[in-house]
């Protein structure tokens, strides 16, 4: 459930005195600070810098004085919540930890008393982007520090802003999840926030989930996109697709690009092209289990990982529709939804009562005879260097609700072989124990 807005402290509506903050308009009526305004004399500030080619004194834009003038009987990280709203407490007390907040031109304890008197000087910390709205929405967080954030996507949700849907994105997620959770506090990095997409290093499609990192620095952003660019990010992803693939192992060299008809319905696809609009995609193919389910026309899926080579729009779906596997669930390229009755010896909904939003949704979906609707597609390993100190890190997003509950009712209704294709990394009882 949102926070509900903090109101402003009656006995501190007067206790900030005026000064050239206050002029500038950074400090509005009851003390708190105007984060529309810091963020505009900021941006003004980075642009004149760069028309001039001179440096921006950003902590000085950013410091801001307030002098009390009550005696609040309060704490300073209390204080300084009701004054920068857009900040947690516990990133106010990161903030103080950091040295960027003294009083009476002394560093501070997040539990130092406030008199009436005391001046307090505060370094403010850039507020989120204005064009990304802050929504509840829940996260699974990998890992966090200063430098970036990596989440396990969950399916049904774009990236970020685009078109119609401007609500209910992950950076709405992350701007709500650095205000109210974060212990390291920040916010995602300005490098694309012209296209609405602050912090986007890489994407996934909307129905895709798994490992996605975001960057909460300019120079973190940078350092993880050249890995991208260059290819020095292992990428793995595992699919559920229709058909026994064979052979276990195969290279999938084929040029993509947009789909020629411009009409709705094609122009937002990609297909195989030999011609000029067509650029190098590479995937590498690997089996790892094979399936048949049983009846008078028995059928075979397949779960695949997948190493990119290339980061082309829609890569895997087009590479496998194009060799007659189309991902279970992706209509766009000749999926189909699986459903309980389709499998003959497919096993009922778990007994245990859901306990995440997700898992409620796959329950619903399993009373409703719905195994898998979306792209069976999940991003299940993300290997790169860390931006700040090159350490190499490795992330493993285990397959869960919609995904998970197919594989498994695969393996119950039939027939069911492990393969041990060469070169695979994905460990599978890691990913769908």
């Amino acid at each position: 459930m949102p926070k509900k807005p903090r109101d402003p402290d009656p006995a501190a509506a007067n206790d900030a005195s005026p000064d050239q903050a206050t002029a500038a308009g950074l400090i509005l009526p009851g003390g708190r600070i105007n984060a529309e305004t810091v963020r505009a004399a900021l941006e003004q500030a980075r642009d004149a810098a760069e028309a001039t080619g001179e440096e921006a004194d950003e902590v000085a834009l950013r410091t801001v004085r307030l002098t009390l003038r009550h005696d609040l009987n309060k704490r300073l990280d209390k204080y300084l919540v009701d004054r920068i709203v857009f900040l947690s407490r516990n990133q106010i007390q990161r903030l103080i930890d950091d040295g960027g907040v003294t009083v009476n031109a002394r560093a501070p304890k997040a539990s130092t008393k406030l008199n009436k008197g005391d001046v307090v000087e505060v370094v403010v910390p850039e507020p989120p982007p204005s064009n990304v709205q802050p929504e509840d929405i829940p996260l699974d967080v990998m890992f966090e520090d200063q430098h970036m954030i990596v989440l396990n996507k969950q399916p049904d949700i774009i990236v970020h802003p685009a078109r119609s849907h401007l609500k209910g994105t992950m950076l709405s997620a992350l701007a709500f999840h650095f205000l109210h959770h974060s212990s390291t506090g920040g916010s995602l990095s300005n490098v694309g926030q012209e296209f609405a997409r602050p912090g986007v290093v890489h994407r996934l499609d909307r129905q895709t989930s798994g490992c996605i990192v975001f960057a909460k620095t300019e120079e973190a952003h940078w350092k993880l996109s050249r890995q991208f660019e260059h290819r020095r990010v292992d990428k793995r992803y595992v699919a559920l697709v229709h058909g026994a693939v064979e052979p276990d192992v195969q290279r999938i060299d084929l040029p993509l690009g947009p789909h020629p008809s411009r009409e709705k319905g094609f122009r937002e696809k990609n297909v195989v092209r030999f011609d000029d609009e067509g650029r190098e995609a590479i995937t590498i193919v690997r089996v790892r289990e094979r399936y048949t389910v049983p009846g008078p026309r028995p059928r075979a899926y397949s779960l695949v990982e997948l190493e990119l080579k290339t980061g082309r729009t829609h890569q895997i779906r087009v590479h496998l529709s194009y060799n007659q596997w189309p991902i279970v669930g992706d209509d766009m390229y000749g999926g189909r939804a699986l459903t309980i009755d389709s499998l003959e010896e497919a096993p009922a909904p778990p007994a245990n009562p859901p306990t995440t939003p997700h898992e409620k949704l796959s329950r619903e979906r399993m009373t409703k005879n719905l195994l898998i609707a979306r792209q069976a597609l999940h991003a299940t390993v993300l290997g790169f260097r860390h931006p700040a100190t090159d350490e190499p890190m490795q992330f493993i997003a285990p397959l869960r609700g919609d995904m998970l509950e197919t594989v498994r009712a695969l393996r119950a209704a039939g027939p069911a072989s492990i393969v041990d294709a060469p070169g695979a990394t994905v460990d599978l009882a890691t990913l769908a124990p």
